[in-house]
């Protein structure tokens, strides 16, 4: 059922998504081409921002800075999962992979660097205290839209 609550999570997640994305890029290799990187991203932010945290609010603030960590957490799996499978595509359509389970090894690996490149002090700064203020957002518009 919609809420006020899962809107502003949504839209909360759906920036942070977007931010993240965007400091992501200058760590990415020089020419790399970034097409719909961000707002995929964001698309993301908005669904774990609606399911993931629209569904935990009502505890408070302090256990809403938690599940806004948690869901920050779960955006950047399936913001990995994504785009590591969507590039997986792009280099089989290239023939680079000699097989399927060669294909699914890629994908793994392509993760596994997307994984390292998020390792800065500044990507993973955003996503905690982003997340945490995100959660602590819906969870006052969870109490003030009743």
């Amino acid at each position: 059922m919609p809420t006020a609550a899962k809107l502003v999570a949504a839209v909360a997640f759906a920036l942070l998504g977007f931010f993240a994305a965007e400091l992501i890029k200058p760590l990415l290799p020089e020419g790399t081409q970034f097409g719909y990187f961000s707002l995929i991203a964001a698309g993301i932010g908005v669904l774990c921002g609606w399911f993931v945290m629209g569904g935990l609010v009502g505890a408070g603030y302090y256990s809403a800075s938690g599940f806004g960590v948690r869901t920050s957490a779960t955006l950047v799996f399936w913001s990995v999962v994504l785009l590591s499978i969507i590039e997986m595509v792009k280099l089989s359509i290239k023939l680079r992979y000699e097989g399927p389970m060669d294909a699914i090894q890629g994908a793994f690996e392509i993760a596994l660097g997307y994984l390292r490149l998020m390792v800065d002090p500044g990507v993973i700064g955003v996503l905690l205290i982003g997340g945490a203020l995100a959660g602590m957002f819906a969870e006052w518009s969870s109490k003030r839209w009743r």
